[in-house]
């Protein structure tokens, strides 16, 4: 039982953490919050993979590693933008993932 309650304190902490970080991203990163918030709202192993790299207009750009990692994040859409809304004092309409290091295509 005592691997249970640890376990359950261990969560408590965790949850109290994030609603500190979230409070205080919500009041100091201003502009940067969505880049910020990001790490936050799409978890520890995505966000060892992925990286915020712009935000305008209520658009947040994710540069991912990959195709499948693209298509794959692309259908958790709606849970990050759920979750970037309880984090981010500036509003996130939609999240834009781009390939890494993928070629610009040319314009003819």
């Amino acid at each position: 039982m005592l691997y249970n309650r640890s376990s359950s304190a261990m969560q408590h902490a965790s949850t109290t953490l994030k609603k500190i970080f979230a409070h205080t991203l919500r009041r100091e990163a201003g502009e940067n919050a969505p880049l910020l918030a990001w790490p936050l709202a799409c978890g520890l192993k995505v966000a060892e993979r992925t990286t915020a790299i712009g935000y305008a207009d209520g658009v947040l750009t994710i540069e991912v590693p990959d195709t499948t990692w693209q298509q794959q994040l692309q259908s958790f859409n709606r849970q990050y933008l759920a979750a970037l809304e309880q984090i981010s004092a500036q509003p996130v309409n939609t999240i834009k993932f781009v390939v890494r290091n993928q070629p610009k295509p040319r314009l003819r």
